[in-house]
């Protein structure tokens, strides 16, 4: 099966075939999914809506890997610290991950060669059981600039090359975490052409805001209109993101659903809150039907993030810098 005409050609019309079709290869081949399954009671769903989703905790004290599958291409690691431990996801064929993020990339912010893609994360070298830092530095190649790069701690570094960049007229695109993108608000740092998106993260180093709260401060502080944030994790191999006003969309090949947080076999209509479940067609080989510990709603051809469960664990992904 090829990644890239796979996923491209996934659409409303076929996606519940192809949803239930990987249900029934990841119940006979994932060994984790099929037990939880079979406890559940839910082996034979007819519809799109009645397939069980794995609760994503199992992810960190269980290998979700496809039996039928010799190899591990990549393998990614939250930096989650709960109390049982790290997010674990094994990737049995990279090109799954690498077509997923670059079309996503393609289909929010159109072709990766004409951005400089600056980051403010940890670089590769320091975090490469990072499944973010990995698309980044991905996406740095594939841009093909020379002033792409990791500039973490270097806000000096960083503007001289966004302004190089704006001077010849490029696009610029910054992913960085949380706090990082608040050092430079603070600084007053003018990157009003600059795409910004936060992926997260104040992992003690700043008082916590909401998101409504901390692109208001980016807002002011870097002089754009408006910032955009990444929606991923450690478990899945596909993206969304939120372009304006903190509404999320994702690629066709994923699709939000939305459990009730009291009966988690029940799912919600639109426009009610619970917690977030997620199909990702990309995840072929580990399990594409997971229960999150995200809590939002879906509103017309998006949804909103709104919180995380109380005894949910910080999601890892997106704290990447220890303190």
């Amino acid at each position: 099966m090829n990644p890239r005409e796979y996923l491209l050609s996934t659409n409303t019309d076929n996606f519940e075939e192809r949803s239930l079709a990987l249900f029934h290869h990841q119940y006979q081949n994932v060994s984790v999914y099929r037990s939880y399954v079979d406890l559940i009671h839910r082996n034979k769903p007819k519809t799109l809506r009645e397939i069980p989703f794995m609760p994503i905790s199992l992810f960190k004290s269980n290998r979700i890997f496809d039996q039928q599958k010799e190899r591990v291409d990549l393998h990614f690691q939250s930096s989650g610290t709960g109390t049982l431990g790290r997010s674990q996801h094994y990737v049995a064929d990279k090109q799954w991950y690498d077509e997923s993020f670059s079309l996503g990339f393609s289909h929010f912010f159109g072709p990766i060669q004409d951005y400089v893609v600056l980051a403010l994360l940890p670089n590769y070298v320091d975090q490469g059981d990072s499944s973010l830092v990995y698309m980044v530095d991905s996406l740095i190649q594939q841009s093909g600039q020379e002033l792409s790069g990791f500039l973490l701690n270097e806000p000096t570094s960083l503007l001289e090359r966004y302004q190089a960049a704006t001077s010849q007229g490029k696009k610029v695109i910054i992913f960085g975490v949380s706090y990082a993108l608040l050092d430079l608000a603070e600084l007053n740092m003018n990157l009003s052409n600059a795409i910004i998106v936060e992926t997260g993260g104040m992992k003690g180093r700043r008082k916590e805001l909401t998101k409504a709260e901390l692109h208001a401060v980016l807002i002011e502080g870097l002089g754009v209109d408006h910032v955009r944030s990444e929606f991923g994790m450690t478990e899945l191999l596909s993206q969304g993101y939120s372009m304006k006003d903190g509404k999320f969309q994702v690629v066709p090949w994923m699709r939000i659903l939305i459990r009730d947080p009291y009966d988690p076999f029940t799912l919600f209509p639109n426009e009610r809150s619970g917690g977030i479940n997620v199909i990702d067609l990309a995840n072929q080989h580990s399990c594409a039907f997971i229960q999150t510990q995200d809590l939002g709603r879906i509103e017309g051809d998006g949804f909103y993030l709104e919180g995380r469960f109380d005894d949910a664990d910080i999601r890892g992904c997106n704290l990447l810098v220890n303190p």
